[in-house]
């Protein structure tokens, strides 16, 4: 997990937003390999493992496999649609497989993976996050957020949009979603769907 990172994670717990503490433990370059993230306000304690960050469960949907192929890099990247480095993108569930192509074709962006199909692996593109009830991420922290299509369902479509900063872009590895609030459709077409957030 991206040493950085740990200033937009927030504790799953229904509580006030607080800033958790980082523990690392096991570091290698940037990226922490073994510790734990606290919260100051529930006391709960969530450990990182071979660099995963583990908040409780998974939202992997049970006998869910990954769309094959994964679609075009580049095409997503065009939908993501950022021209400047910096910040972060949210790749949930099959999405966190682009990670490492869309890393070549966006550098400076960092990436987060959010509900990785099982045997995801951790890599220097992306911090893998994994929790069953919400995503452990501060509201408007992410410059682009992507879908893959297993889930375009309550509670992820919402969850995506939570996390969207104000004139970026949601995109679905799927057609035929129903947008999340405050997000407006944009384009859909090819097995994908765009919205922007208002």
């Amino acid at each position: 997990m991206f040493i950085e990172l740990a200033e937009f994670l927030r504790c799953p717990e229904p509580h006030e937003l607080s800033n958790v503490v980082l523990v690392p433990e096991v570091m290698a370059g940037r990226d922490v390999v073994a510790g734990s993230v606290g919260c100051p306000v529930c006391r709960r304690e969530y450990p990182i493992l071979g660099g995963v960050a583990e908040f409780g469960g998974d939202s992997w949907p049970p006998g869910a496999s990954p769309a094959a192929p994964p679609p075009d890099p580049h095409a997503v990247q065009a939908l993501v649609g950022l021209e400047s480095p910096g910040g972060y993108v949210v790749l949930l569930g099959s999405a966190a497989q682009l990670a490492p192509a869309l890393a070549g074709a966006m550098p400076g962006v960092r990436f987060v993976g959010f509900g990785a199909p099982p045997g995801t692996a951790t890599s220097p593109a992306v911090s893998l996050l994994r929790c069953g009830r919400t995503i452990p991420l501060r509201p408007g922290m992410a410059r682009g957020v992507v879908l893959g299509a297993e889930h375009t369902v309550p509670p992820w479509l919402d969850e995506g949009a939570r996390l969207l900063l104000r004139g970026q872009r949601l995109v679905a590895l799927t057609q035929g979603i129903r947008p999340p609030g405050g997000v407006e459709p944009t384009a859909e077409g090819r097995g994908m769907w765009v919205g922007m957030k208002r």
